[in-house]
């Protein structure tokens, strides 16, 4: 039987006029509200990197081009004392990667023009000349400079030859056939974002500083990944790698290697079940920190910060006591600076090898694509821990901040200038209980000129993952529904990280599930807060949102309309056609689907797609390899054939994690949410323009 939700007494018991929200543009003024145009306006500052000295940060400048609807890549280098900053390297192509040489007097970076491929350059500060120092056929990746700044270690892709069955006939000159047959022999022969693998293996190089032929270090059919690391003698340089026979199938069993420079010998330094990744050298060379875990196949498990001493004895945790996941892990002298996630916030805090922790700085943001509000941001340490980071709030993309510890400094105001002249939508926590009595996190993003009084319609907006977060972040998304006169009602309910492994494994083998009355929970809060207008809910949300999005209108009628992003429609379809097929039968379930198809069946929101009377939109991009086009073309086919109001928004060349990179189609996807939800909002009459328009 159908689940509905009811609306809490106290705010049932109200009765709510529809009043226009007061406009926040002049009728003879400028545009004053958030609209999809501005998408191009906004630069974030993103990969920060400050010197050995912790005098200057060279950091990535992400800036949208309008004439090519992509962000372009620039560096550019500031005084970390007096915030004066220039540009680097900047101009035609995309220019990214920064890394300081050891001495703090080069920067080696990656650099294309547009037309040819990614190369590796090194630029000189005290002349300003750059020199290109390979010539690769695909991009260099994981840079990591030597101690005595001579030579460059990086990855890279080597081409192989693919599985060969049988021959074509001989083509006749001239003649104009069709392309050859595709072969493929791989578990995971695609990945979102990247396409379809083409045959070979990534391995690690080294390359002299000043240019010259490359090495290639690391051998087999394997891919070795960064980051890389050089002992302090620069003897040996250490990676990552799943080098077990069945390794296509073991996706979460990498350990840590060493190769030896001189000869390219590789010892393995860990052995257990679980990946261990991310290694790096202490400065003396005699410990490693990395990153990992004990995979007992949950569908999440915190990721811990160990060290080892350098021939891989003795490893322990340092933060098995946090009950956070690591995602950086950064020496300075003998501290280890790490960055996590905790109550949809990240955090930069140092850990001494023996286990202590203390916060640095907290609140960091994500400075590129920043459609919704996830946890994200980056940060980098100097030898005298000072710390490099970008950070901000939901105003606008992060900007370049350091610090000491304490207060952070900012450093740049990217977007200032222009977006003086916005009325920006305001966002304020919002207090949600869950039925079991469990605290949630929620926020509230209001339109621009809402009065006290007013009510809006609500979107609740649904993050992705499941386990991931939102947090207190910009998001275009979020301004360009609030400037259409709708509130937006974002959380991160029971599965979500940042609160602990125990809370994001309360939908372990469960979910869709109890994440749900935390969803409606949320939303009786947002009645109750005076903000939402319980006669005009909707709701939306992409990957994982997109799963609970078509699992809401299956359980409910509250919402007069959806928009399901980029959905999981039939866990049993996925799980053998996603990207990560080889991951998602024993760790998000017990067994492949073969062998449990009803279970798989019951978790699947194509099982109440009977029940779904809501209208519905169903959006993906086009090269979505995560979350498969199939799924969603089978639900809007499924909501077709039922007779469910439906239309099936494709993003043209768009992936699973790049729908929104492209700032048009950005700004189109939310306008035509916008559009669908406008056309069954009972308060039409307050809904001003579209996002689109200027």
């Amino acid at each position: 039987m159908r689940k509905s939700h009811p609306v809490l007494l106290a705010a049932a018991a109200a009765v709510w006029l529809a009043v226009p929200i007061v406009p926040v543009q002049a009728a003879d003024g400028p545009e004053r509200a958030f609209t999809g145009a501005d998408l191009f306006k906004l630069s974030g500052a993103t990969d920060p990197q400050i010197s050995p000295d912790g005098s200057k940060i060279v950091y990535v400048r992400k800036t949208a081009d309008i004439m090519t609807d992509k962000e372009i890549p620039s560096l550019w280098l500031v005084d970390a004392a007096s915030g004066r900053e220039y540009p680097l390297v900047a101009g035609k192509g995309a220019h990214f990667s920064p890394h300081w040489s050891p001495d703090g007097r080069r920067i080696a970076y990656v650099s294309t023009d547009g037309e040819s491929g990614p190369q590796l350059y090194v630029l000189w500060l005290e002349s300003g000349e750059s020199a290109r120092i390979t010539g690769l056929p695909d991009s260099p990746g994981a840079i990591s400079w030597s101690p005595d700044g001579s030579q460059i270690a990086y990855t890279m892709r080597v081409p192989g030859t693919g599985m060969s069955l049988g021959k074509a006939p001989a083509k006749p000159e001239g003649a104009n056939w069709a392309e050859p047959l595709e072969i493929i022999d791989k578990v995971t022969y695609r990945f979102d974002g990247g396409g379809y693998r083409k045959p070979g293996y990534d391995h690690v190089f080294v390359v002299s500083a000043t240019g010259g032929a490359p090495r290639q270090l690391t051998f087999g059919d394997w891919d070795d990944g960064g980051p890389l690391s050089w002992s302090a003698d620069g003897r040996k340089i250490l990676f990552s790698a799943n080098r077990t026979a069945d390794w296509e199938r073991d996706a979460y069993n990498s350990e840590i290697y060493s190769v030896d420079v001189a000869s390219g010998a590789v010892t393995a330094l860990t052995s257990r079940a679980g990946p261990d990744y991310a290694p790096v050298y202490s400065p003396d060379g005699r410990s490693i920190a990395f990153l990992g875990f004990d995979d007992v196949n949950k569908s999440y498990e915190n990721t811990e910060l160990y060290v080892m001493n350098a021939d891989g004895s003795g490893a322990r945790s340092l933060t098995a006591g946090l009950d956070r996941s690591i995602d950086t892990a950064q020496w300075a002298g003998n501290t280890i600076y790490v960055s996590y996630d905790d109550h949809g916030k990240k955090r930069v805090a140092k850990v001494s090898t023996g286990g202590s922790i203390s916060t640095v700085v907290d609140g960091l943001t994500a400075g590129s694509h920043y459609d919704r509000p996830y946890t994200g941001g980056e940060f980098s340490v100097s030898k005298g821990g000072k710390v490099a980071y970008t950070g901000g709030d939901t105003s606008a993309p992060a900007d370049l901040y350091v610090t000491t510890g304490g207060t952070g400094r900012r450093l740049t105001d990217l977007n200032a200038t222009w977006m003086a002249g916005k009325a920006m939508a305001p966002v304020r926590k919002l207090a949600v209980t869950a039925p079991d009595g469990r605290p949630i996190d929620a926020w509230l993003v209001t339109p621009p000129g809402l009065q006290p009084d007013q009510r809006a319609p609500l979107i609740l907006e649904i993050h992705g993952g499941p386990m991931a977060a939102y947090g207190p972040a910009f998001s275009t998304d979020d301004q360009l529904y609030a400037a259409h006169g709708y509130a937006v009602l974002y959380t991160n309910p029971r599965g979500s990280t940042s609160y602990g492994e125990e809370f994001a494994r309360l939908i372990d083998r469960d979910y869709p599930g109890p994440d749900y009355d935390d969803l409606m929970a949320a939303v009786d809060a947002a009645i109750a807060d005076g903000v939402a207008d319980p006669n005009n809910l909707f709701v939306t949300g992409g990957s994982g949102g997109g799963v609970l999005t078509a699992w809401i209108v299956g359980k409910t009628d509250r919402f007069k309309a959806a928009a399901t992003q980029k959905p999981v429609i039939g866990w049993g379809s996925f799980s053998l056609t996603s990207d990560g097929a080889a991951i998602y039968h024993d760790h998000w379930f017990d067994k492949p689907v073969w062998e449990e198809p009803m279970v798989y069946w019951k978790r699947s929101p194509l099982s109440l797609v009977g029940n779904v009377k809501t209208p519905t939109l169903v959006v993906v991009g086009s090269e979505d390899y995560r979350t498969p086009v199939s799924e969603s073309e089978q639900y809007y086919t499924a909501l077709q054939i039922r007779g469910v109001p439906t239309a099936l928004v494709k993003v043209p060349g768009a992936s699973h994690g790049g729908i929104a990179a492209r700032p048009s189609q950005s700004a189109a996807k939310a306008s035509a949410i916008l559009a669908w939800f406008d056309k069954y909002r009972t308060d039409k009459q307050s809904a001003p323009a579209s996002p689109g328009e200027d």
